[in-house]
């Protein structure tokens, strides 16, 4: 199973818009850096026909370690959510997406 990194959407760029490398390379990590920055302040981040980020408050809660089954408390955090959108899921399925859905 291949990844896809950074090095990838780069050359991506690159190949089908016609930026140089270094531009390409800037492009992205300017469109990643928006989109850190959007999560951090807990705004989402909508892509069209991909998908939705957001951030997600959880609260103070009690777990058990598995280990000694003994109880130990889970501070409060943000977790990082995403949702892709029906195109996203159909696309995966190998299922053409309902007319209108570009969620």
């Amino acid at each position: 199973m291949n990844t896809v990194t950074r090095a990838h959407l780069a050359e991506t760029v690159y190949s089908q818009v016609g930026l140089s490398r270094n531009e390409s390379a800037d492009l992205l990590e300017t469109v990643l850096d928006r989109m850190s920055n959007a999560l951090e302040i807990g705004e989402s981040v909508k892509i069209s026909g991909f998908g939705t980020f957001s951030v997600r408050q959880k609260g103070r809660r009690i777990g058990r370690n598995p280990k000694t089954g003994e109880e130990v408390p889970i501070l409060p955090r943000r977790v990082l959510v995403f949702r892709p959108s029906h195109v996203l899921k159909a696309h995966v399925n190998g299922a053409q997406p309902l007319p209108g859905d570009d969620e």
